[in-house]
């Protein structure tokens, strides 16, 4: 370890491992470390026997569920946009040779409807994507389809460089609202429009400008159009192979990689940039650290809030989801009262992460009160039987800099939503920062077709 780096990177969540990737592929000399014995640091997927160390120390699996190779099950449950950000770097990078995909199954969103005279009271519907779906979908009133239908349309044509797909609007200027009232869109149309499909956790871009919002909605119905059945795809065997893909990039480019590794601290230079790690008795040196944020001293970062995770063993698929071996749900924050919304995702032995039969269901929210079990009982009550329960509360932490003043660079925690495009957003900059250009996220030709 006693060695000179361009770059050392402390933690190998998914964050961190593209990064790792990045540098060694533009010729950086790169030292990884991990305090942890694997790969993923808090976005790993671990086996039965870790899982039940981690929450449940002292007991032991249920025999019924098989060995430890059945098994991997994330700790921040995230499906991966068709079409968004993270796929761009997987196929720039071409770590899609290291990875199998499955297509979710479906897009469910909560929404409460009473009971009528030949049916009974329903809460989970799947989210349109076209206007062909919106049609025929019971969470849509008879008065409203073509207006929804009509909004589609529209969505489909519009384009921020033609002026006369604006509806007479500013993209730039007009709030998201106009569009609302443009085409006469109710409260409840946009309760799912603007969570389920732009995946916004609360309403307050209906007062932005509209252009990024109808941006995210042409990226779910492309998404859609890539695979037909949902916007979202998900790694055979468990979203840990993400950061291993990224780990390995690093590796044939060069990177030196140290898991078990303890970090005990940085060194900083006499103009207080940082100058090295140290590791008990040794100190690696280097010019530039990227880290996530357990890595740094509590005064480089600031609390922003909390999380809280349920991951849930289940014997059969979710209600009401068409017997679905994978699905997301969304809970938009009005239907309960909240701030913002309350996310599950559910995949199982399809995806080779649990034992046949098996499904495994998280569910994630940011804590809004003092009783965060409370907050998700609702999402937990859409679950069916629950087998075995492991819950968690993390605190969310950012950094209080761009790091470009000691060439500390930290990564922001997971935030509760379903999707990686947040985080994905959280790699861009610190590449842009880092760099000093943005990321070319061009696709190699021989790869267009993946």
């Amino acid at each position: 370890m006693d060695e000179t780096y361009d770059v050392i990177v402390c933690g190998t969540g998914l964050k961190e491992c593209i990064l790792s990737g990045l540098m060694s592929v533009n010729k950086k000399k790169v030292l990884h470390l991990d305090r942890n014995t694997y790969y993923g640091g808090e976005s790993a997927s671990l086996n039965l026997t870790t899982i039940w160390e981690k929450f449940k120390p002292g007991q032991a699996p249920p025999p019924e569920y098989g060995t430890n190779r059945d098994w991997n099950i994330d700790l921040i449950p995230k499906f991966v946009m068709a079409c968004g950000k993270l796929v761009k770097i997987l196929l720039h990078t071409k770590v899609t040779r290291y990875l199998e995909w499955k297509s979710v199954e479906g897009t469910y969103v909560y929404q409460f409807q009473e009971a009528g005279f030949i049916s009974s009271a329903k809460f989970i519907h799947k989210v349109p994507a076209s206007d062909v779906e919106a049609l025929k979908s019971n969470l849509i009133g008879l008065m409203e389809k073509n207006r929804v239908k009509n909004f589609f349309q529209w969505v489909v044509k519009y384009d921020p460089e033609k002026a006369d797909t604006w509806q007479g609007l500013d993209p730039r200027t007009s709030p998201m609202s106009a569009i609302v009232e443009k085409f006469g869109l109710s409260d409840t149309s946009m309760d799912w429009l603007g969570h389920g499909m732009a995946l916004y956790t609360d309403d307050s871009y209906l007062g932005l400008p509209f252009g990024p919002t109808i941006d995210r909605f042409k990226l779910y119905i492309q998404s859609i159009n890539a695979y037909g059945l949902s916007p979202f795809i998900y790694p055979i065997y468990g979203l840990g192979g993400l950061p291993e893909g990224f780990s390995r990039l690093s590796a044939i480019h060069g990177g030196t990689y140290m898991l078990n590794k303890p970090v005990d601290g940085f060194e900083y230079d006499a103009n207080g940039k940082v100058c090295g790690v140290r590791s008990g008795d040794e100190v690696a040196k280097c010019s530039l650290v990227i880290c996530d944020p357990s890595y740094v001293p509590p005064e480089k970062i600031r609390a922003v809030g909390r999380v809280i995770r349920a991951i849930c063993i289940l014997g059969a698929p979710i209600p009401e989801t068409n017997n679905a071996c994978s699905c997301q749900i969304i809970i938009p924050q009005k239907q309960l009262g909240r701030k913002s919304d309350v996310y599950v995702t559910m995949i199982s032995w399809a995806h080779c992460v649990a034992a046949k039969d098996k499904y495994i269901a998280i569910v994630s929210a940011t804590v809004e009160t003092p009783n965060p079990v409370q907050e998700i009982q609702p999402a937990l009550n859409l679950l069916g039987k629950i087998e075995n329960q492991f819950m968690s509360v993390s605190d969310l932490y950012e950094p209080i800099d761009d790091g470009s003043k000691d060439n500390v660079y930290v990564t922001s925690s997971y935030d509760a939503t379903s999707h990686f495009e947040s985080a994905s957003e959280d790699v861009l900059s610190l590449w842009e920062r880092i760099s000093g250009s943005p990321l070319d996220m061009t696709i190699p030709t021989a790869l267009d077709s993946e």
